[in-house]
């Protein structure tokens, strides 16, 4: 049983502010997309696929897949204008997956257990995401104004690695695809993961498993902050082992 991971490096990091695409910022002497691709290169997952920014291929191949020697990289391909559309073409690029992985590249401190986790779940469910509790009361709102105080207790916050057998992945997307053509982007309404385009064009139930606190998206300097106080600390706790 196949499972290729599909990380997303594409991003070119707006909020950050910087001119390097987040992904690329080195922390702790190396790149933060090493330390995604180093967790899932020990985990359960038996290939990985890397979309990156169009042009990037051969800089993410030499100087950081080569350069790092992360080995269960198979294919290195571009991106699209919109997040579905690289997780598109990194379907495109598995190869005899019968399971796939989907995450976002710059949430570097994902663990191999927690990759591992959505693995197991993938067993008896079709689609499998890592998600954490709400701690945040959570309002709905019309403009400035408050229309309602959701429940708590029935909202989680989603993560990746988001799992799913791979022809339903596709099949979803194909889909979608499909809708696009007839009504455009602006159609598809809130699919903002991959677990929302199983939700809307299949009929599959979504099954969670606990995430991680420190799996956070690095969107803001301030969670490149964050990010690199665990891994400076974690590099002088652990220094000169496998992590590093």
């Amino acid at each position: 049983m196949k499972i290729t991971a599909i990380v997303l490096a594409g991003g070119r990091g707006k909020r950050m502010g910087s001119e390097v695409p987040k992904q690329y910022i080195e922390v702790a002497g190396k790149p933060l997309l090493y330390y995604t691709l180093k967790a899932f290169e020990t985990s359960k997952a038996d290939d990985i696929v890397v979309v990156c920014g169009e042009g990037d291929e051969s800089f993410v191949a030499e100087e950081i897949i080569e350069k790092y020697g992360i080995e269960r990289v198979s294919a290195v391909v571009a991106g699209g204008k919109e997040r579905y559309d690289s997780v598109y073409n990194g379907l495109k690029a598995c190869r005899d997956a019968q399971k796939v992985l989907v995450h976002d590249g710059a949430r570097c401190l994902v663990s191999p257990q927690l990759i591992d986790r959505v693995i197991g779940a993938l067993d008896e469910s079709r689609a499998v995401i890592a998600a954490l509790p709400v701690k945040d009361t959570i309002k709905r709102r019309a403009g400035s104004m408050v229309t309602a105080t959701l429940k708590r207790s029935e909202l989680v916050s989603a993560q990746t690695p988001q799992g799913f057998e791979y022809d339903l992945l596709l099949a979803a997307n194909k889909k979608m695809y499909i809708d696009m053509a007839k009504s455009g982007r602006d159609a598809l309404g809130n699919i903002t993961d991959d677990a929302s385009i199983i939700e809307a064009y299949t009929g599959e139930k979504v099954k969670i498993v606990p995430g991680e606190e420190k799996n956070i998206k690095v969107t803001t300097p301030e969670d490149l902050f964050l990010v690199k106080m665990h891994l400076e600390n974690l590099k002088k706790a652990v220094d000169k082992t496998d992590v590093f």
